[in-house]
């Protein structure tokens, strides 16, 4: 008895699925699945056996069934057998939305008189799935006549302009509240006592080996007078310590270690210590800095 989908395409393909769909649900890395769990083998190993087993033992029954029919049935067995799915309605109604041309046994009513060296012109109709797409590719210019040059509508470019805007501003207002995104000219002076608390667990932990507890300096310069190296202000201090000191010597760059909030904290912590007046402070280096003469941000200490 014939099948629909024969044999030798039914069973590889259910076992196609199968495999990739194991594949696909099980996450095992950068391995197949069926070869980094054993598991996973054993069970396509059975599903094909049983696959081969089941098709075998539908083929015996359908044996068996045929030898018992009578020879009328037998008959009509191979009548329907003999049918050719093209010749069902729902394959007639799919090859008439793609082509409606004459069957090659009716050519001879639409041939035409050009002949050109044997080869002779038919006059078929166009394919319906060619004319519905140039029918629908007129309507599409229609729309798109109306919409961009009488409505004029936004195009790509003004779209993508747009949508740039409206990205900048969201980074803008992302900038706002991300605390890690500070740089030197954007870091501001913390004052709160919270924040100061921090700047200080800050400082308390890698800071006092070069300037002491008390800031008051040791191998690196007293950070409680007004006398800065490389310039005050919590724009200059931020950056000192982001980039670390001068070439050659002074303190290194903390920017690997701490960051950019770590850094502004600890800073605002540094500059809040302004007077303190710790004691045997470190003679004064460097020269007297006031926020008014700052023009631009520079390394501090």
């Amino acid at each position: 008895m014939k099948k629909f989908i024969p044999v030798y395409v039914r069973v590889p393909v259910l076992f196609a699925l199968v495999f990739m769909a194991l594949e696909y649900f099980i996450d095992s890395g950068d391995k197949p699945a069926f070869l980094k769990y054993p598991l996973v083998s054993l069970f396509l190993g059975v599903f094909l056996f049983l696959q081969i087993a089941i098709e075998i033992v539908v083929l015996a029954i359908d044996r068996v069934t045929y030898s018992i029919l009578t020879d009328e049935q037998k008959q009509k067995l191979a009548e329907a057998d003999a049918l050719d799915f093209r010749d069902s309605n729902w394959y007639k109604k799919i090859q008439g939305f793609f082509n409606k041309s004459a069957p090659i046994e009716e050519e001879g009513t639409i041939l035409m008189d050009h002949d050109y060296d044997g080869i002779k012109e038919l006059d078929n109709v166009l394919p319906p799935w060619w004319v519905n797409l140039f029918y629908a590719c007129i309507v599409f210019a229609l729309i798109y006549l109306i919409r961009f040059h009488i409505f004029e509508g936004k195009d790509q470019k003004a779209e993508f302009e747009t949508e740039m805007a409206e990205a900048k501003l969201a980074v803008e207002e992302y900038k706002k509240t991300a605390k890690d995104l500070i740089d030197a000219n954007t870091v501001t002076l913390l004052t709160d006592a919270a924040d100061l608390a921090q700047g200080k667990e800050i400082f308390q932990s890698n800071c006092v080996a070069c300037h002491r507890p008390d800031a008051g300096g040791a191998i690196g310069p007293n950070l409680t007078d007004e006398y800065w190296l490389l310039g005050g202000g919590i724009k200059n201090v931020f950056h000192t310590v982001t980039e670390g000191g001068r070439d050659g010597k002074g303190m290194v760059a903390w920017k690997g270690t701490l960051k950019p909030s770590e850094i502004q904290l600890v800073a605002s912590y540094v500059l809040s210590l302004k007077g303190s007046n710790p004691k045997d402070p470190k003679e004064p280096q460097g020269d007297i800095w006031a926020d008014e003469a700052a023009k631009a941000p520079q390394t501090a200490k």
